[in-house]
C-alpha cells in the first residue's frame, strides 16, 4: 500500500493468494514482517530459504492504537514505539526492509466492475480516485492507491482497489522507521490472511481484531466481496447472535449475486471463545465452519517450522509468509 508493495508466489496458496502476491508486481520481498493491531505488535523473521527463524509478540496498553481510516491512529506514540522497537530488537534485525501489516480499518477495499479499464497505472489510478471519491470519508487526492485485476462473472473486468489515507499510513511507517527499519511493504492484515483460504469452493472469512470485523468471500481465485465494520464492543462481550447479524447480509449478498450459497466459513480472532460460535453459524449458513488457522487443516499447507505461528493464531503473519512464497 506504499510506493513499493511486494508479494511473491508460493507453492501452497489459493489462487486468490497468488493474485494478491502479484499485486503491482513489485520487486521487494522482505524476510521480516511486523503486524500492528489495536492490542499487540507481532513480528516474524524468515530465512532466505523460507524457514521461520524467529517470532515475537508484545501486548500493547489499551488505547495505544485506535484503528481508523480517517483519524490519527497512534494515541500513545511512546508505548507503540517501545513495543515495535522491542519486537524488532528481539528478532535481531536492523536497517532491513520490513513488511508492515496494519489494522484493517486503515485500508478501504473495494471490488468494482468496469466494462473497460486502462492498462497503465498512470491512467488507472486517477480513474479509481475519481470513481471512489464519494465512497471514502477523506480527500482521495491524499490517498495511497493499489489495485489488481481479476476475472469478472460478466463481460469486462473486476478491479480490487485498496485505498488508505497517506498521513495515517505514515504513522505506522514512522513506528518501524524509529526502530531503524525500512517499511518496504504496507498491507492490511486481512488482505495478507486471505492467502490462508482454500478457495476451490465459495469460502467466507470472518476475522475479528479488536472491535473491527472483516468479512471476505473468495471463489476460485476471485475476491467476490470484502467488508470491514466496527462492532459495538469487543470479543469479551460479542454474542453469536450479534456476529451472525453482521455476517448474514454478506452471505445473502453473495447468494443473490452469484446464485449459489457459501460452502465454507473460516473464523479468526475469536480466541478461546471459538467453539461458542461454530454451531450457531453452521446452523444458520448450512455449511462447515472452522478456524482459519486450525492446526489440523493447516497440516501439509505450511512448513512444520511455522507451526508456532499457527499455535499463537498469528494469521496475518502466516498469510504474509504464504504470500511471499515461504
Amino acid at each position: 500500500m506504499n510506493s513499493s508493495p511486494a508479494f511473491r508466489k508460493g507453492p501452497s496458496r489459493s489462487a486468490l493468494g497468488r493474485r494478491i502476491a502479484r499485486w503491482l508486481d513489485a520487486s521487494a520481498h522482505p524476510l521480516l514482517a511486523c503486524e500492528i493491531s489495536s492490542g499487540r505488535v507481532a513480528g516474524a523473521r524468515w530465512s532466505r530459504g523460507g524457514a521461520l527463524e524467529d517470532f515475537a509478540v508484545e501486548l500493547l496498553p489499551p488505547g495505544t492504537v485506535v484503528p481508523s481510516a480517517v483519524e490519527p491512529n497512534i494515541a500513545n506514540a511512546s508505548a507503540a514505539r517501545a513495543a515495535v522497537a522491542g519486537i524488532l530488537s528481539r528478532l535481531k534485525t536492523s536497517g532491513q526492509d520490513v513488511a508492515l501489516l496494519v489494522p484493517d480499518p486503515v485500508v478501504r477495499v473495494f471490488v468494482q466492475h468496469f466494462d473497460d479499464f486502462p492498462r497503465s497505472a498512470s491512467e488507472a489510478i486517477p480513474m479509481l480516485r475519481w470513481k471512489l471519491k464519494k465512497s471514502v470519508p477523506f480527500d482521495v487526492e491524499e490517498t495511497l492507491v493499489s489495485y489488481m485485476r481479476q476475472a469478472s462473472r460478466e463481460a469486462g473486468v473486476d478491479i480490487v482497489t485498496g485505498l488508505a489515507r497517506q498521513r495515517i499510513v505514515r504513522e505506522y511507517e514512522a513506528l518501524v522507521e524509529s526502530a531503524e527499519m525500512l517499511p518496504g511493504v504496507v498491507l492490511s492484515s486481512s488482505l495478507a490472511a486471505i492467502a490462508l483460504l482454500e478457495d476451490e469452493r465459495p469460502t467466507l472469512m470472518v476475522r475479528l481484531s479488536g472491535p473491527a470485523l472483516t468479512t471476505a468471500i473468495v471463489r476460485e481465485g476471485v475476491l467476490c466481496g470484502y467488508r470491514c465494520t466496527d462492532l459495538p464492543g469487543d470479543i469479551e462481550t460479542l454474542s453469536p447472535v450479534v456476529l451472525l447479524e453482521e455476517v448474514y447480509p454478506v452471505a445473502a449478498y453473495y447468494q443473490d449475486t452469484w446464485h449459489e450459497g457459501i460452502q465454507a466459513v473460516r473464523l479468526a480472532g475469536l480466541g478461546d471463545r471459538l467453539e461458542e460460535f461454530i454451531p450457531p453459524m453452521q446452523k444458520e449458513l448450512q455449511c462447515p465452519v472452522s478456524s482459519l488457522v486450525h492446526p489440523v487443516e493447516m497440516e501439509g499447507r505450511i512448513r512444520q517450522d511455522a507451526r508456532p505461528l499457527v499455535d499463537r493464531g498469528l494469521d496475518g503473519l502466516l498469510g504474509w509468509m504464504m504470500n511471499r512464497g515461504a
